[in-house]
């Protein structure tokens, strides 16, 4: 058996209509977006399925995403699939700490809830985010550095493709800089503010005593820490972890890297779209990326790695 890992995609991804012909056909999904909306008190079927203006709004989407990618896993596990290693961009963490035995779904949900609220909260005025392509890493850290203000890198999704965000002059002042540095193009992110950003250590605070509430679990299967891009070994280490994580950059690429060292070949993307096989592209193209987002990714799944017919 090859080694797999479960990756899951963070907030951007979402979309009306994610995940409904899972809760119509897999039971295990259905009960996974109910428990969602029982937790939250949200009505999601409406949030998901209906058209309605909220999905796009932090506080909703994060509750929204995680519905959507425990409902596929469910029925990804189901079919028989099951994970070497498992890790998530920013909130798909979560997704995968469920997946790693770390959280029940139900702590998940209720600690996701807050999460989002918490980020809205903490917004402020005049942040924003900025896609960078086409330049390294470190001349992209320099710059940052050098530039007046608060602005930092917050993703690095994966080469020619990594994300900064603070302060909204700030981030202007420095993809000017960057543009200058030789980067093929700037583009400024439609996002209600300045995620993984030191702006957002407020929520983070906010998080922790909210994690305090929730049991952490043996990790069963192992997961990589967006803040670190290694392995988390300790449990107890968790909820700093997921603290910082909402004001610190994410490594993906890194965490990507690290899983292929460690030989993990196929790589199954679960949620929405397929953003994270398009990053994994672009860090790899011998390894197996395959995504579920809707049941004829899971026939194509079961039909390439089950070798049925």
């Amino acid at each position: 058996m090859k080694k797999t890992a479960f990756i899951f995609p963070g907030q951007g991804s979402q979309y009306i209509g994610m995940g409904k012909d899972f809760y119509d056909t897999y039971a295990c999904s259905k009960e996974m977006i109910d428990l969602a909306g029982k937790v939250s008190g949200i009505d999601m079927y409406h949030l998901l399925f209906e058209e309605n203006q909220e999905l796009d709004i932090t506080k909703y989407t994060q509750i929204a995403m995680l519905a959507d990618e425990l409902a596929v896993l469910k029925a990804v596990e189901e079919k028989g699939f099951s994970s070497t290693v498992n890790a998530g961009l920013s909130l798909g963490e979560y997704a995968a700490l469920v997946a790693s035995g770390v959280m029940t779904p139900e702590d998940a949900f209720k600690i996701v809830v807050k999460r989002g609220a918490y980020m809205q909260e903490a917004v402020p005025t005049g942040g924003a985010m900025t896609a960078v392509m086409g330049l390294d890493n470190e001349t992209i850290e320099k710059i940052c550095q050098e530039t007046e203000g608060i602005v930092s890198v917050a993703n690095y999704n994966c080469p020619g493709q990594t994300v900064i965000t603070g302060e909204e002059g700030a981030v202007s002042a420095a993809a000017d800089a960057l543009k200058a540095a030789g980067a093929k193009r700037c583009v400024p992110l439609k996002v209600s503010g300045p995620f993984h950003s030191d702006m957002l250590k407020e929520a983070g605070l906010k998080l922790e005593k909210e994690l305090e509430q929730v049991e952490i679990h043996d990790i069963q299967t192992p997961y990589i820490t967006n803040v670190t891009a290694d392995y988390v070994t300790n449990k107890n280490e968790i909820r700093g972890l997921l603290k910082d994580q909402i004001s610190s950059s994410v490594r993906w690429q890194q965490t990507i890297e690290r899983m292929i060292d460690d030989g993990v070949e196929v790589f199954i993307e679960i949620g929405p779209k397929k953003s994270l096989c398009g990053f994994m592209k672009k860090i790899n193209k011998e390894v197996s990326a395959y995504h579920v987002d809707k049941i004829e990714d899971l026939d194509v799944l079961v039909k390439e790695l089950s070798g049925q017919e």
